[in-house]
This record gives C-alpha cells, sequence and structure tokens, in this order.
C-alpha cells in the first residue's frame, strides 16, 4: 500500500497496475508495449504479478533504454535473485520501509507519538482518521496476495494466530516452542511461518552477535514487527503510556537504519548474565558498532556496554535518544559513549566505520 501510494504521487510519469488484468494483457506483447512509451518514465506497480517480469525489464534495458522504469514488486519474488544475473550494473534496488525521521518533516508531522500510534505505511499516516477495520483489511490483502499467492500455505487461522502472537512480543527473543502450542502448529510449521514473514519483510529477524564464547548467547533470534502501527494495533494500544515510548523507540531506530544503510545485517548481543545491546552493526574485519535506544538518555545504564566492552574491547558505543539533540560523548570508567539523535545517528556510523577501514 505504501509504495502504491507513492508511485501514484509522482509527476510526469506513466503508471501501470501490473493487477489488473488489462494491464497484464497490454505487457503480453512487451516490444511493442516499450515501443508505445519510448522516452517516458514507466512505473510498473506490483511487478511481480507479471508471468514474466525479468523479461519485461530485460527488453526495456537492452533495447529500450531511454526509458526509465520505476519497478515495484514484493520482496517474496526475489526480486533481487531473479533480475541480478540479467540487469547486472542496470538497475538500483531500493528497500522500502515505512516512514523514517526524513519523511515525516516531508509530510508536516514530526510527532512521534503520533508515528508511532499510526504507523510508517503513507495512506494510515495521512488518514483523517483511522479505525481497527482500516488494519485488518490490510492484513487480509497481505494473507491473499503475498502468502496464499506465493507461498500455498493452508493454515490460515495458525498462521494469522502466529503474526498476532507475533507483534504482541515484538522484540523479545524468539522462542518456536511457545508459539506452536498456542497456534496448534509443530516447532517446525512455526520456524516455516517465521520464515516466510521475514521473506516478506514484515518481521526482522536479529541474529546474536558472538564470537561463539561460552558467556555468550549465540543461537536465540529477537524478532522485531515491520511497523509500530501494528504492534499497537495488535496490543490494542490506542494511546501511549510513558513506558511504551521506548519500546516503540527501538522499533522506530531499527527501521531508520534499516532504510538509511539499506541493510539487514543488524544483530544483538546477549550474556547469560542477562546484559544485552539493543543493535550491533558488524562489518567483516572491523571491531562492531553498538547501540543503545533510549527513549530519554535518563534510561540509559552503562554497565551493559561496560560488559561488553569487556569481551570487544574495540567497540564504538553509541546511545540514540530522542531528547538529544546535539552530539556529545561521556566516559564511563573505561568506556566512551557517544549520545547522539536519529538525525546524526547514520552519518555518524558511517563515518566511524570508514575510519577504522582505512590503512
Amino acid at each position: 500500500m505504501g509504495k502504491t501510494f507513492l508511485c501514484r504521487s509522482l509527476s510526469d510519469t506513466v503508471y501501470f497496475d501490473c493487477e489488473l488484468p488489462r494491464v497484464r494483457r497490454m505487457l503480453e506483447d512487451i516490444e511493442s508495449f516499450w515501443e508505445e512509451h519510448r522516452g517516458q518514465r514507466v512505473v510498473l506497480d506490483e511487478i511481480h504479478r507479471l508471468p514474466n517480469p525479468s523479461e519485461v525489464l530485460k527488453i526495456a534495458a537492452d533495447h529500450f533504454p531511454e526509458v526509465k522504469v520505476l519497478a515495484t514488486g514484493s520482496s517474496t519474488l526475489g526480486a533481487s535473485s531473479k533480475f541480478k544475473d540479467t540487469l547486472t550494473g542496470r538497475k538500483a534496488e531500493v528497500w522500502l520501509t515505512p516512514m523514517i525521521s526524513d519523511d515525516l518533516e516531508a509530510f508536516g508531522n514530526t510527532d512521534l507519538g503520533y508515528r508511532f500510534l499510526r504507523g510508517g505505511l503513507p495512506p494510515f499516516f495521512l488518514a483523517e482518521a483511522l479505525s481497527e477495520s482500516d488494519f485488518q483489511e490490510w492484513i487480509e490483502a497481505f494473507w491473499a496476495k503475498d502468502i496464499l499467492e506465493l507461498f500455498r500455505l493452508e493454515r490460515r487461522h495458525s498462521f494469522l494466530k502466529f503474526m498476532e502472537l507475533l507483534f504482541i512480543h515484538s522484540g523479545g527473543v524468539f522462542e518456536a516452542t511457545q508459539f506452536a502450542r498456542r497456534c496448534e502448529v509443530s516447532r517446525t510449521t512455526i520456524s516455516n511461518y517465521l520464515s516466510v514473514l521475514q521473506a516478506t519483510h514484515i518481521a526482522h529477524v536479529l541474529r546474536p552477535y558472538s564470537t561463539y564464547r561460552p558467556s555468550e548467547i549465540v543461537s536465540a533470534p529477537k524478532v522485531y514487527a515491520f511497523d509500530t502501527g501494528f504492534v499497537c494495533y495488535f496490543r490494542g494500544w490506542s494511546s501511549l503510556r510513558p513506558e511504551d515510548l521506548g519500546e516503540l523507540w527501538e522499533h522506530f531506530v531499527l527501521n531508520e537504519i534499516h532504510a538509511k544503510l539499506q541493510t539487514r545485517e543488524v544483530r544483538y548481543w546477549r550474556d547469560k548474565r542477562g546484559h544485552e545491546i539493543d543493535f550491533v552493526l558488524a562489518k567483516p574485519g572491523l571491531p562492531p558498532i553498538v547501540i543503545e535506544a533510549k527513549w530519554s538518555v535518563d534510561a540509559f545504564d552503562p554497565s551493559n556496554m561496560k560488559a561488553l566492552k569487556r569481551r570487544y574491547p574495540e567497540i564504538s558505543c553509541y546511545v540514540v535518544a530522542s531528547d538529544v539533540h546535539d552530539s556529545y560523548t561521556k566516559s564511563y570508567e573505561e568506556v566512551k559513549v557517544r549520545f547522539v539523535s536519529l538525525r546524526d545517528l547514520i552519518a555518524e556510523i558511517q563515518r566511524d566505520f570508514q575510519e577504522r577501514s582505512l590503512p
């Protein structure tokens, strides 16, 4: 829904919805289609509905280079794997996450509480009024278009019950057995359901960061829902308490990292004594960057970073908080912690990685 809304808002483009049978018929003669739109900017929305999406784009790239094509599709199609071999160097892929901080400014509403409750899908964010039925309709469409058609799952009730429970416990450590009992399916089926939600970018699985030390958690993942609005919906929240803001801020920060860095390679860290770090970013051969997301700097406890610092002395430590406006550094014994706003977080992470990768 979000990408369609954005596509329709673009100027100087010719828009085609590939879900419509008449559009699919038009694209049966691919060469004639591109000939008719030579020199134009063309949007092919929901391109995964076509029987031959890679061929459509390859012919455009090979024979009609003056046509500019914006194609949107479900991540379930694995567009990157289907198009990578034929369009290498001639396409750019963009992962459209729910709305980030820059989008809030562009849409003229920077109220984070509003964003947390409404979520980051543009139609939901902009609606004059939003009801529970809007979320339910989205879920039904997700089941019908992305799940039933592409994955051929049969147990609708069990799958949607798992999705509901997963979102209720979003941000927690995942244990398949607990979900299996309540969804009345096997543990293997639950793991399959999670893989489906991960493939569709509806759930984000964070694996633990570890060098396989005996004192670290090495296997149990944490799972986050893709959007705060659906977390609030499944939890039955119509307003937010102060204690809710920190958890939803954590989701929002993760969304910002995904959007700005265009990566799903985000981990978390936890040891067997209960010390935990929200997010860990690591590149091969470089010490990790660790991030704690706190609604307020007053909620920060340095003990977790101290515990991690003893194991990984070269880490860079960040706290991103909603009440930080100007970045600053503070020392906690042997640990130097950089306090940043969400706006500054990505720039500092990128600079940190770049500086440490220089010879």
